[in-house]
């Protein structure tokens, strides 16, 4: 057993040297110098895992007192993790439902950190210029309804387009997913055949149509960077940095809109102006504004309500209000949502509330 920012972790041998790592050693060199003061090990979703790194990345770099360290691997995991406390924080897109926060004895602090928008990347050769999808048509594409890109319905939407006689692949995740809650919870509440005939809501489903499956954000975006004929719903982030072409949806009130910051960002204010739940659990799965993305999610930090070691809820305190201030504008270099000053707002609030018990 090995002791970790005051996190136990079991080795076995071949996860040995990357636990060495992730306990602040720089390599399983057992003369190699420890990186002085308080470590903070956090663990979940891929989603916001590159504006995370990025973010610890250059909080490291500019004090010595305290080091954060963030393991990826998706938001079912990191929910997982947190509950069993082998974390000193989680990470997650979807949140915590009141059955797993009723399993953490500590409490439960729902920090929204950042936002971003889950969009559905194709890859089409040869098709060239914008591909729209009205709700229903996406809704029957992942059900299985529509199978070939040359159904009438989407050639209806697309008259300029030379859609291609191919079958149509869907990718989806393989892991417990936030990304996957978001898309879903937003399919839920636009088609009513999904919802209840359907798979419904959740960070892991058993998807209709043999669809192709992939870890993380980052295997979805790969899957579908190598598969002619897909079309997979990934974060923003992620199609961007591959090049992937991504799809213009119909919101709900009929507009078809691009992913956008701005949009993005109008959309989450004007939902916690109508009510922000005092947990912060602020859902959007189908917004109302005519020029809204229609899938625009928060993603969460989990924190408990308080912390053995005073310096170690000190330390989060003092991590997450960087990323709660600073953090926000690299958010928008990385094609994140930078939160509105409302949630913002009431994120800090809530942050005060972390203490030791």
């Amino acid at each position: 057993m090995i002791r970790c920012s005051g996190v136990i972790r079991t080795a076995t041998a071949v996860s040995f040297s990357i636990l060495l790592t992730a306990c602040g050693g720089e390599s399983a060199d057992p003369g190699a110098e420890a990186p002085r003061g308080l470590q903070l090990v956090g663990a979940g979703a891929t989603f916001p895992e590159p504006l995370y790194q990025d973010w610890f990345r250059r909080y490291n770099a500019q004090q010595t007192e305290t080091r954060v360290i963030y393991e990826g691997g998706g938001s079912g995991e990191g929910v997982r993790r947190f509950i069993e406390e082998t974390v000193d924080f989680g990470a997650s897109d979807a949140a915590m439902s009141d059955a797993q926060i009723a399993q953490v004895e500590r409490g439960v602090r729902l920090i929204p950190a950042t936002a971003g928008m889950v969009v559905l990347a194709y890859n089409l050769p040869g098709v060239e210029g914008e591909l729209r999808l009205p709700r229903d048509v996406y809704v029957d594409i992942f059900l299985g309804k529509i199978w070939r890109w040359d159904d009438p319905r989407i050639i209806a939407v697309n008259p300029d387009l030379e859609l291609p006689s191919r079958l149509i692949q869907t990718v989806v995740r393989r892991d417990g997913s936030g990304t996957t809650f978001a898309f879903t919870n937003h399919l839920s509440s636009i088609s009513p055949a999904w919802r209840d005939e359907g798979p419904g809501t959740g960070t892991i489903l058993n998807w209709p149509g043999g669809a192709m499956t992939g870890n993380g954000n980052e295997g979805v975006a790969h899957k579908i960077k190598i598969s002619h004929g897909s079309i997979g719903y990934i974060e923003y982030h992620f199609a961007s940095r591959l090049g992937l072409p991504i799809a213009t949806l119909e919101n709900k009130a009929g507009n078809f809109v691009q992913p956008d910051a701005d949009s993005g960002r109008r959309t989450l204010e004007a939902a916690a102006e109508a009510g922000m739940p005092a947990n912060l659990r602020l859902f959007v799965p189908d917004p109302d504004a005519p020029h809204a993305y229609p899938i625009t999610s928060l993603s969460w930090l989990l924190l408990y309500g308080s912390y053995p070691e005073p310096e170690r809820a000190a330390a989060l305190q003092s991590v997450v209000t960087w990323g709660l201030n600073e953090g926000q504008e690299i958010a928008a270099t990385l094609g994140y949502i930078p939160l509105p000053d409302n949630i913002l707002a009431r994120a800090t609030e809530v942050l005060t509330t972390i203490g030791a018990p």
